[in-house]
């Protein structure tokens, strides 16, 4: 698993909980030392093995820790550069979530190695979209039912999100628009703001 990724998930836990807390988990897990280089490879088994660890340590499911990181990828200030990478994708909701099924190939042009998991998004009928993802992490698709959230709130929508497990790695969100303008969206401007 690239260690971006490994790298997202302590992050999350010391914007969120603390070092303290991000080095139980290590431990836990046997990590030394205990922190992931974010351009460097690691075991596959690691990653799993370190969501579980934050579950025991948060006291929560696995599914509601997965979520909450797909919250913080999208909204914490630390992570902004990833909700402007997602805004790219569109000037509403709807042309967002078309541009999903291309996320993987724009996350590698910003980093090479990095692939993240297969997502395809279908649109039916009446506002009514199926976000398929295919992960050998498990509730991968609750990671992204987070990053929906926040994202329909980043535009203004209100949508309705279920989660649907199929096999092999197979998750599906699916994703109901109810309304299109039901709050004003948070601004976006193209050019980031200089510090």
């Amino acid at each position: 698993m690239h260690g971006l990724i490994n790298h997202s998930f302590q992050r999350y836990m010391c914007d969120y909980f603390g070092n303290l807390a991000w080095l139980e988990v290590a431990a836990q897990v046997g990590l030394s030392p205990p922190v992931f280089e974010p351009m460097l490879t690691y075991d596959d088994a690691i990653t799993p093995a370190v969501l579980d660890a934050m579950a025991l340590s948060l006291r929560r499911s696995r599914v509601e820790v997965m979520e909450d990181i797909g919250t913080y990828l999208v909204s914490h200030p630390n992570t902004e550069s990833v909700r402007r990478l997602l805004r790219f994708g569109g000037v509403n909701f709807e042309d967002f979530l078309y541009s999903l099924d291309d996320l993987p190939d724009r996350a590698r042009m910003a980093v090479a190695e990095l692939h993240l998991p297969a997502i395809e998004l279908h649109g039916h009928a009446c506002g009514s979209y199926s976000l398929i993802c295919y992960s050998s992490i498990a509730g991968f698709g609750h990671l992204m039912m987070g990053v929906l959230r926040v994202m329909s709130d980043d535009y203004g929508v209100l949508a309705l999100l279920e989660h649907e497990s199929g096999a092999d790695g197979k998750q599906i969100v699916h994703i109901q628009l109810i309304q299109s303008d039901f709050a004003q969206g948070r601004s976006f401007d193209l050019a980031a703001e200089v510090t």
